[in-house]
């Protein structure tokens, strides 16, 4: 397995954006006063956060296998996103109160120009870290560096529509608008949450590996029929950046253990070549016998 633990720099990166975004923002609310302005600080208040817990399970998560876990520590990621989903609600309840607030009391905005620059400046920022953590987290297959990821980007969306706003209210004198769009960013990142903690959960549960790597394996499996073997109870899930695969070979009761296990260990590194470092356990069964045609674990697979 390849080591993870340069990985934590992507959190720090992430760490040092939030804080920059924070003072920008904050500073652009100050000057203008425009709740929509002050929704998105709160959003990078959680992004900062979200980094530090990210920090903390992306050094948990590269910790090697130990006796009282001999899988590893790769779940601890779906612990981070799933927090960081829990605090994206917490920002848009507290978003949505402050533009109802704002709704019903409407005030002027002041110094649109400026604050609009200091708003603009944050959230480049924010669009060049996310793009160097979603590049990292699809590369590393890491739950957490793409959450991180995608939190950004749903910043960066949220500070373009708070932008465009307050420009409009400048211009229009309109002054609803700003908390309107401040709950519509309340409703997109409580969105995001939802699907974060989707994904969390399903990695908790024990998820199978995606349609396309299961297709992998069986591609691998198949190209070996033809070879007189067959095999059923394949079963995979997915542990953060881990694969893991499991199934019954059945060949020839005439082979030798030796002409078995050449061709298991064959196709175990072809997975692994097709699937890099997942983890795969296979049965090795005679295919005359019909117990070996038994599975008795849940939703057989048989082939």
């Amino acid at each position: 397995m390849e080591d993870r633990s340069s990985l934590t720099k992507y959190a720090w990166l992430s760490i040092g954006a939030a804080l920059s975004t924070i003072f920008l923002k904050t500073l652009a609310f100050l000057l203008t006063g425009s709740v929509g302005l002050l929704s998105d600080a709160a959003e990078s208040v959680v992004n900062l956060i979200g980094a530090i817990v990210a920090l903390i399970m992306l050094t948990i998560a590269a910790r090697p296998a130990d006796e009282s876990h001999a899988y590893g520590h790769s779940k601890a990621e779906y612990f981070s996103s799933g927090i960081e989903g829990v605090l994206i609600v917490i920002a848009a309840i507290f978003i949505a109160a402050a533009a109802i607030n704002r709704l019903l009391n409407p005030q002027p905005l002041e110094e649109v120009g400026i604050g609009l620059v200091v708003a603009v400046a944050a959230s480049a920022i924010n669009f060049f870290v996310a793009r160097v953590l979603l590049r990292a987290g699809k590369r590393y297959k890491s739950i957490t560096l793409e959450a991180d990821a995608k939190h950004l980007m749903t910043d960066v969306w949220t500070s373009v529509g708070v932008i465009t706003a307050v420009a409009a209210v400048a211009i229009t004198g309109w002054l609803p608008l700003d908390p309107l769009i401040a709950l519509a960013v309340a409703a997109n990142i409580l969105w995001t949450a939802f699907g974060l903690l989707r994904r969390s959960a399903q990695g908790l549960m024990d998820a199978s590996l995606p349609a396309e790597e299961q297709a992998a394996v069986v591609k691998v499996l198949d190209s070996y029929k033809d070879q007189g073997v067959v095999y059923h109870a394949l079963r995979t899930r997915q542990a953060a950046s881990r694969g893991f695969i499991s199934f019954h070979l059945l060949v020839p009761g005439l082979w030798t253990v030796q002409r078995g296990h050449a061709m298991l260990d064959q196709i175990e590194n072809e997975i692994c070549q097709v699937l890099p470092g997942a983890s795969v356990t296979a049965h090795l069964e005679p295919l005359e016998d019909p117990v070996s045609f038994e599975d008795k674990g849940p939703n057989p697979a048989h082939h």
